[in-house]
C-alpha cells in the first residue's frame, strides 16, 4: 500500500512539473537604457528653399521631451536651422532680453519666414505649448524673426545632451533628461 501511495505521489509531482512546463514565462520587464551621446554643441542644419512652419508641438518619452516643428512642403525639403545653447535669449531682429524659464537656455532659428514672401502677409501665429510637468522642458516662447528666419527659445532645466533631426515634414528636438 505504501508503494502505491509512493508511485501516486511521484506522479502528481511529474504531472505539476509538466503542467508548469507548459504554461509560458511572463519575462521580466526590461530596463530601458537612457545613455546618449548626442552632446550639447551646436547643431545645424541646411535648407535649399524657405519652409512655412504650420505647427509645434511636444512631447515626453521616457529619456527625453521632444519638441516638433511642422513644416510645408516635401519630405525631400530639408528644414534649415541652428539650434543651439544661449547664455541669454536676444530676440531677432531687435536685440531685445527675452525672460525664459530654466536653468539654460537652446535658441532655435528656422529657415522659415513668419510671413507669406509673395503678399508680405504674415502666416497664423504657431500656438503656444504648455510644458508644465515636463522632466526637462521649463518653457517655450516663439520670440520672432526677420528675412525669412524664425526664433524660438526653450527653456531647460539645465544644459543637457540635446538632438536634432528631420523626419518627412518634422523637425525634431529631442533634450535629455540626464547626460
Amino acid at each position: 500500500m505504501r508503494r502505491i501511495g509512493t508511485a501516486l505521489a511521484a506522479m502528481m509531482l511529474a504531472g505539476g512539473g509538466l503542467l508548469a512546463g507548459t504554461v509560458p514565462a511572463v519575462a521580466a520587464p526590461t530596463a530601458v537604457d537612457c545613455a546618449v551621446t548626442w552632446g550639447s554643441l551646436d547643431k545645424t542644419g541646411d535648407a535649399v528653399a524657405s519652409r512655412r512652419l504650420t505647427d509645434v508641438r511636444t512631447g515626453q518619452h521616457e529619456c527625453f521631451d521632444r519638441l516638433v516643428f511642422d513644416a510645408q512642403g516635401t519630405s525631400a525639403d530639408p528644414i534649415g536651422y541652428s539650434v543651439r545653447y544661449v547664455d541669454v535669449l536676444h530676440q531677432d531682429p531687435s536685440d531685445v532680453v527675452v525672460p525664459i524659464k530654466g536653468g539654460a537656455i537652446l535658441e532655435i532659428s528656422l529657415f522659415a519666414p513668419r510671413y507669406d514672401p509673395a503678399t508680405g502677409q504674415p502666416y497664423p501665429p504657431l500656438p503656444s505649448v504648455d510644458v508644465t510637468g515636463y522632466r526637462t522642458f521649463r518653457e517655450f516662447k516663439v520670440t520672432g524673426g526677420s528675412e525669412g528666419y524664425t526664433q524660438t527659445g526653450l527653456g531647460v532645466r539645465a544644459r543637457l545632451p540635446f538632438r536634432v533631426f528631420q523626419t518627412a515634414n518634422h523637425l525634431v528636438v529631442d533634450v535629455a533628461h540626464t547626460w
